[in-house]
C-alpha cells in the first residue's frame, strides 16, 4: 500500500509542480505525519524531493526531474526496451537511438529475440516502406492518396485520412476516412498498390468501432475439415471457433464476409473442406470450381495426334 502511495505522490508532484503536506494528506486520505514519513522514504530512495518553508513553501521535486529508473522494476525496464525494439523493427532511426539510450540508462542489454517483417515473401521490403509511410501520415495527420485494388478486382485512386493501422486475422489493415465515399473504410494493406503522402492535413476523428465498422454483418459459416488438415485449420482459425468430432474431423464455425475472396479461400482447400452452412455458398464454390475445370480440362484430355 505504501509503494502505491509513493507513486501517487511522485505523479501528483510531477503534474502540479508542488503541493503542501495537508493537501497530499487529504488527497491520499492519510495523516500529515504519514505524508512526511513518505517524503523521507522517497528521499532515501534517491528521489530528489525536498520541502521549503515560507509563503511559497511546500513539497517540491527538483526542477527538470523525470521519473527515475529507480522506480521501475527490472521486468518493467525490459518491457519498455522490448516495446521499443518492436517499434525499431520498422526501420525507424529515432527508435533505434532511443533504444540505445534507454538500454544504457537501465544498464540492461535488449535481447535480440524478436523479429517483425511486414513484407511478404519476395517483396524486398516495399511493404515495410509502405507501413512506415502510413505510420508517419497517421501521426502527422496528413492526407494520403492511394491506388487500391478492391475485392471485386477494380483498381481505384482514393484520397483518405489515415487513422489507425490494425492487425486482424493474419493481415494488416488501414482504418481510414475515404473522401470519395464520405465514410469510414477498412483497407487491406496488401491491396494498396501505391501511395503518396500529401501535404494537406486533416482533423483526426475516431474510427467508429461499432459492430458494423467493418462493413455489413457477416453471417455464420460452418465448415468441416478432415483431421489431416488440422495443421492449417489451427493456423488460420481461432481455437474457440474449432470443435473436434469423435472421428477426428474438425468443425469450424466462423463469421467471415461472403465475397470473392472467401470463394477463392475455400477453393484453396480443394476437396479437403465441406461447406455445411450456408448451402448456397457450397453451390457458389462448386460453380467456380466447374468453371476452373472447364477452362483447363483440355489438359486432362489432350487431343490425340492423327
Amino acid at each position: 500500500m505504501q509503494e502505491s502511495r509513493l507513486f501517487k505522490i511522485i505523479y501528483y508532484l510531477l503534474d502540479k509542480g508542488q503541493a503542501t503536506a495537508p493537501e497530499l494528506a487529504e488527497k491520499l486520505e492519510v495523516s500529515v505525519r504519514t505524508i512526511y514519513r513518505d517524503i523521507d522514504a522517497l528521499s532515501g530512495a534517491g528521489i530528489p524531493v525536498y520541502t521549503e518553508t515560507g509563503r511559497n513553501g511546500g513539497i517540491h521535486l527538483m526542477k527538470d526531474f523525470v521519473l527515475d529508473k529507480a522506480v521501475l522494476s527490472e521486468a518493467e525496464k525490459q518491457e519498455i526496451l522490448t516495446a521499443l525494439q518492436s517499434i525499431n523493427l520498422t526501420n525507424n532511426v529515432n527508435g533505434s537511438q532511443t533504444l540505445q539510450k534507454l538500454s544504457a540508462i537501465f544498464h540492461l542489454h535488449s535481447e535480440d529475440w524478436l523479429e517483425v517483417d511486414f513484407s511478404r515473401w519476395g517483396n524486398n521490403g516495399t511493404d515495410n516502406e509502405k507501413f512506415e509511410l502510413l505510420k508517419s501520415a497517421i501521426i502527422r495527420q496528413k492526407c494520403v492518396k492511394i491506388t487500391y485494388a478492391n475485392s471485386d478486382g477494380a483498381i481505384h485512386n482514393r484520397i483518405i485520412h489515415p487513422l489507425k493501422l490494425s492487425f486482424k486475422s493474419m493481415s494488416w489493415y488501414l482504418k481510414a476516412y475515404c473522401t470519395k465515399r464520405q465514410d469510414y473504410r477498412l483497407f487491406k494493406l496488401t491491396r494498396v498498390i501505391d501511395l503518396e503522402v500529401l501535404t494537406d492535413s486533416f482533423y483526426k476523428s475516431p474510427f467508429p468501432e461499432s459492430d458494423g465498422a467493418y462493413g455489413p454483418a457477416c453471417p455464420a459459416i460452418v465448415l468441416r475439415f478432415p483431421k489431416r488438415m488440422s495443421y492449417r485449420v489451427y493456423d488460420e482459425f481461432n481455437p474457440a471457433q474449432i470443435s473436434q468430432k469423435e472421428n477426428g474431423d474438425l468443425i469450424v464455425s466462423v463469421e467471415i464476409p461472403q465475397d470473392e475472396w472467401l470463394v477463392g479461400y475455400l477453393l484453396s482447400f480443394g476437396t479437403q473442406v465441406d461447406i455445411i452452412e450456408p448451402t448456397y455458398l457450397g453451390k457458389i464454390v462448386a460453380q467456380q470450381a466447374k468453371e476452373i475445370y472447364d477452362k483447363y480440362k483440355f489438359l486432362c484430355n489432350p487431343p490425340t495426334k492423327p
